[in-house]
This record gives C-alpha cells, sequence and structure tokens, in this order.
C-alpha cells in the first residue's frame, strides 16, 4: 500500500512522532536467582587485613613475588587468547555503531548512461528505435522506527557489547590465573629439586661412610649396596622432575606469548605461605565475576530480540524521497529543463508467511529461557568454585600442620635409627628406611604447599579477581 501527497506525508509523518516511543517486547527485568547468606566453607577464614578490603585487578601483588608480577604483565600485551577476545570487543563495539546508524536516513546517489533499441513487435510510439537515457539521481530512504524494532536491535548489540567486555576480563582472569598456577607449581618442583640435591649429598657422604665401614669389615656388602641404591634412586627421582618443570616452563612461554625455545626461568624454590585473601559477600559475586557478568548481559540480548521478532507483526512505515537530472540527450542532461523528483512514504505489512515470523517468536522466547538457564548455572558454578577452593585452603592448611609434623618426627627418627646402625644396633636396612621415610614427607609438605598456593590463585579467580561490572558500563 502507497500513500501518496504532501497531506498524507504530514500524517504518516505525525503518527510516527506520536508512536516513536513505542517499543513492542518485553522489557528485560534481571532474573532472580537463589544466593546463600555466607560460605559454608568461609568457617575460620582468616580474612585480610582491614587495609585490603578488596581485590584489585592486579591481584597477583597479593603473593608479593616479583617474578610473578613481571610474568603477569606480559600476559596482558602478548597472550593471544586475551588478544582474540579483545578483537572480539572490537568487533561488538563496530555492531553497536552499525545498529544505531538504522535510525538515521540513507543517502545514495549515482550516474548512468545507457542506449537501447526496443522491440518493433511492441507496437509502440518509436517501436524499434533507438533511445538514450542519462540519468543523473540522488535516492533518500528512511525506515521510520514506530515499533521499536531498530531500538531493540541496539539494545540487543549494546548488551553484546557489554557482554564482550566481560568476556575480554573472564580471558584475562582465566589466563592469570592459569600462569600463577603454573608458577607455583614450577617452584614447588624448584624446592623439591633443592631438597633432592642436599638429600643426594647426604647419601654420597652416607655411602662413603658405609663403604669406610666394609673396609673396616665392620659392614656387610649389602649395605653398600643398599646405600649405592638409595643414592641412584634419589637421583633417578632428581632428574624426573626435570620432565614436568620443563613442561611447566613451556606453558608459561605459550601464555605470554612467547616460542618455549626463547624462554626459561631461573629455579627459584617455593618458600613463602598463601597470603590472606579479600573474601566477597556471596551477594558481591554477581558484581565481581566476568562470567556471570557477561551471561547476565547475553540474557538482555536474547530478551531484545524477542522485541526484534514480535515487531516483525507490525506495519512498517518508511519514507523515501528521489531527485535528480534524466534526458534522453547528453547536451541537455543538465540543463533545469531536465530536473525530476519524488516523495511519499511507504507503509508495508506481511499478510502472510506461512508461519515465519511465528517461528522466529518462539525461537526468540526459547533463546532467551536458554540464557536464563545458563546464567543461573553460571551463578551455581560460581558459588561452587568459591566454596570448593576455601574448602581447600582449610583442609590443606590443617594438613600442612600435620605433614610438618610428621617431617620433624622423621628427620628424629632418622637420627636416631643412624645412631643404631653405627652402635652396631640394628641393620642397615634400617637406616635406609627411615631415610625414605623422610625423604617422602618432606617431598609430601612441598607438595601441600604448592597446592595450597594454587588453591589461593584459585580462590581469587573464583572471587572474580579484580573485576567489576562497572567495567562493562553496566552496574
Amino acid at each position: 500500500m502507497k500513500i501518496t501527497g504532501l497531506p498524507a506525508l504530514i500524517i504518516v509523518a505525525f503518527y510516527a512522532m506520536v508512536l516513536a516511543a513505542c517499543t513492542v517486547g518485553p522489557e528485560y527485568v534481571k532474573p532472580t536467582v537463589a544466593m546463600p547468606v555466607s560460605y559454608k566453607e568461609a568457617a575460620g577464614w582468616k580474612q585480610a587485613q582491614p587495609a585490603d578490603t578488596s581485590l584489585t585487578t592486579t591481584w597477583w601483588q597479593l603473593f608479593n613475588d616479583p617474578e610473578l608480577s613481571r610474568l603477569e604483565e606480559q600476559v596482558v600485551i602478548s597472550n593471544q587468547n586475551i588478544a582474540l577476545a579483545e578483537a572480539q570487543f572490537r568487533q561488538a563495539r563496530a555492531l553497536v555503531e552499525g545498529s544505531k546508524a538504522a535510525l538515521y536516513p540513507s543517502l545514495t546517489i549515482g550516474a548512468s548512461a545507457t542506449r537501447s533499441q526496443g522491440s518493433a513487435n511492441m507496437g509502440r510510439n518509436q517501436a524499434g528505435g533507438v533511445q538514450s537515457d542519462y540519468l543523473l539521481p540522488a535516492t533518500l530512504s528512511w525506515e521510520i522506527d514506530v515499533w521499536g524494532r531498530i531500538r531493540r536491535s541496539i539494545e540487543a548489540s549494546q548488551a553484546g557489547l557489554q557482554a564482550s567486555v566481560a568476556d575480554l576480563a573472564a580471558a584475562r582472569l582465566s589466563v592469570q590465573a592459569e600462569l600463577a598456577g603454573d608458577y607455583f607449581q614450577l617452584r614447588a618442583l624448584d624446592a623439591q629439586k633443592q631438597y633432592l640435591d642436599e638429600t643426594i649429598a647426604y647419601y654420597r657422604k652416607t655411602l662413603d661412610l658405609t663403604n669406610n665401614r666394609y673396609s673396616s669389615g665392620i659392614a656387610a656388602r649389602v649395605d653398600v649396596l643398599q646405600a649405592e641404591t638409595q643414592l641412584k634412586s634419589t637421583q633417578a627421582q632428581m632428574i624426573d622432575l626435570g620432565v614436568q618443570r620443563a613442561q611447566l616452563e613451556h606453558a608459561i612461554a605459550v601464555l605470554i606469548g612467547k616460542p618455549s625455545a626463547e624462554f626459561s626461568l631461573k629455579a627459584l624454590p617455593l618458600t613463602s605461605a598463601p597470603p590472606s585473601i579479600p573474601l566477597a559477600l556471596p551477594s558481591e559475586l554477581l558484581e565481581r565475576r566476568p562470567d556471570i557478568a557477561s551471561a547476565e548481559r547475553h540474557m538482555a540480548a536474547a530478551n531484545a530480540q524477542i522485541g526484534i521478532a514480535q515487531a516483525a507483526y507490525y506495519p512498517t512505515v518508511k519514507l523515501g524521497g528521489s531527485l535528480g537530472l534524466e534526458a534522453s540527450d547528453i547536451a541537455k542532461w543538465l540543463a533545469w529543463p531536465s530536473r525530476f523528483w519524488s516523495v511519499g512514504p511507504t507503509v508495508s505489512e506481511t499478510v502472510f508467511d506461512g508461519g515465519l515470523r511465528k517461528s522466529e517468536n518462539a525461537q526468540a522466547v526459547a533463546a532467551y529461557d536458554a540464557s536464563v538457564a545458563s546464567y543461573r548455572q553460571s551463578v551455581l558454578s560460581a558459588f561452587r568454585d568459591v566454596e570448593d577452593n576455601l574448602a581447600a585452603l582449610r583442609i590443606l592448611a590443617a594438613e600442612n600442620t600435620v605433614q610438618d609434623q610428621a617431617v620433624e618426627a622423621a628427620v628424629k627418627t632418622v637420627q636416631i635409627t643412624l645412631n643404631q646402625y653405627q652402635a652396631g644396633v640394628v641393620g642397615y636396612l634400617n637406616v635406609i628406611s627411615a631415610q625414605t621415610a623422610e625423604l617422602a614427607n618432606r617431598r609430601t609438605a612441598i607438595g601441600i604447599l604448592g597446592r595450597r598456593m594454587t588453591a589461593a590463585v584459585q580462590l581469587i579467580k573464583a572471587l572474580g579477581g579484580g573485576w567489576v561490572q562497572d567495567d562493562a558500563g553496566k552496574k
């Protein structure tokens, strides 16, 4: 249906202005989620000092490790996963600008020159004659957003942009946490290697002592073989650490965007304990987790898509116009009498589409329901992550205390057993057993410390690092 004439144009423009605020589709309301009042595993948790009430974006500084800080700074610059997320953010930002462009008229200009011959059998004047057509048009088209389809598109793209900001933060936090976890595992291996080196040096002295006793006829040959076996076995354990350390070093190289062949870390044993970490309230977790913020923004975008689908049920109103110069003779092409113009609104409505609009609306509703379920699942997973790592830190701290006592007892056992062996009270096999127990307990203690550091990193990640939803332009 096409309405022409200036009065009709004024009427349509008037109704367009009246209805401009009309936006079909449901208004977005964030769904409620089940939320605990406090963390179950936080009982007995040592909170950070009052001066450290919240995490910052440079959360790794809590560990007071200059080498870790240096590596974390390189991650933001060189990691390719972060570069990918940043490119996707720029893509989403450009999509918002593209959506906003639909609010404005589009103007096209061009020029054409054609020469044609009509059919001689058409019965028209000049049938079969050759004609020229020189055209210089300018065409204006403007869709009036009566039902809010364009505004819903902008709303969806803006929510997508905010989600991409959160996705970028989530990618950055994930890589930073992975780097810190690999770093502390590597330092734990360095601590084990340092202790194994010291143990190997001690076992060499023990072997020399056993050899001397054998030469003096005090010890049996089997004592020498047992001491040698213990030494070589420990050396093999020390060498075996090199495989895992090399893999961790290579993993860190990839995280900071460097070829593995061009990166190495000097050995530096892990000695420090996990820092106290500011623990956000459960209600604050939704503001601090970028993955939750992303899921919530995707939900808002899905809600806007419902409005876009529903707007398809209503008529489309467009204003169009054209003007230009047209002539059959190039000499008259740019003359004033060659001018032409037209202007008028167009209202169109789809009356039958075989159920396409109904299907698209149902798809949009289902997609929104799916995004709600995904959002609520993200929230549940976030609380589980916090609880898991709080439990890990609490339990590992208790295990560390008991393991230190086991190490202390093992050291005393070695001293007593060695004295008994030198006095001829016990055989050398007793010494081997005591020393093996000491070595195993010390390595276990170092492993527990490494796991505590990793759990601390994972707790910080579970708490969202130092990110808040304000960073995504959404509070």
